[in-house]
């Protein structure tokens, strides 16, 4: 979803009314933020706003899985809900959200993650970051599986175009799954900025092996 002019715009999904209304107060103090959706089903189309905020628990049920169906469009998703064990908040960002932020952070915590999802940027809440160290995989991202099928597919061929074909999505949802996966590297240290930087981490992860590569060259590496 390509960022345009002006505030970017915020969707917020919650099933608390005095939720969204805290919400819309705390954006609203920021002007580069302009709140155009609210709701309380995740069932939204993809591109609604720029970000949207996901409360997880929506009527009694768990809506982790709507992530991956969201974030697969190629919609911003920041996981946000009172419910902070460390299944939840890796679960959430392994569906795809581009971070996860708890209800009791603050303003502050969730007005710059919302300004770096829509950067593409990495922002990890205090939340976050507590279950990443305790998490034995924390040095590795938690890569959604059309993350890690872009990433593959990228690497094989010459170009995104060739991957958004074999996907049937567009050229611009590859970008997005790219991009994503990059600020997953950045946010655990290990940034990836180039194509041979992220195949180079790929491999170290196991997410790709040297033989899964066909034809991979340098004329390959600096081709987007």
């Amino acid at each position: 979803m390509a960022r345009t002019t002006g505030p970017l715009t915020v969707a917020i999904i919650d099933d608390h009314p005095v939720v969204i209304e805290g919400i819309q107060t705390w954006l609203s103090e920021e002007p580069r933020i302009s709140v155009g959706y609210t709701g309380e089903t995740s069932d939204v189309e993809p591109g609604v706003a720029d970000v949207l905020i996901l409360d997880l628990n929506l009527h009694g049920r768990l809506v982790i899985g709507d992530i991956a169906t969201l974030a697969a469009a190629g919609q911003r998703v920041i996981a946000f809900s009172q419910f902070t064990e460390q299944r939840v908040v890796l679960e959430s960002l392994e569906a795809g959200a581009c971070e996860f932020v708890a209800k009791n952070e603050g303003r502050a915590h969730l007005v710059n993650t919302v300004l770096a999802a829509a950067g593409d940027r990495p922002y990890v809440t205090p939340t976050a970051a507590g279950v990443l160290v305790g998490d034995r995989g924390a040095n590795r991202p938690k890569l959604s599986s059309q993350e890690r099928t872009a990433l593959l597919w990228w690497f094989q061929s010459m170009s995104k175009a060739s991957v958004a074909r074999r996907m049937g999505v567009s050229v611009h949802t590859v970008d997005v799954y790219i991009r994503r996966a990059r600020v997953k590297y950045a946010q655990v240290g290990r940034s990836a900025p180039t194509k041979a930087d992220m195949l180079a981490r790929a491999i170290e992860d196991g997410l790709v092996k040297p033989d899964d590569i066909t034809g991979y060259g340098s004329a390959a590496v600096g081709v987007g």
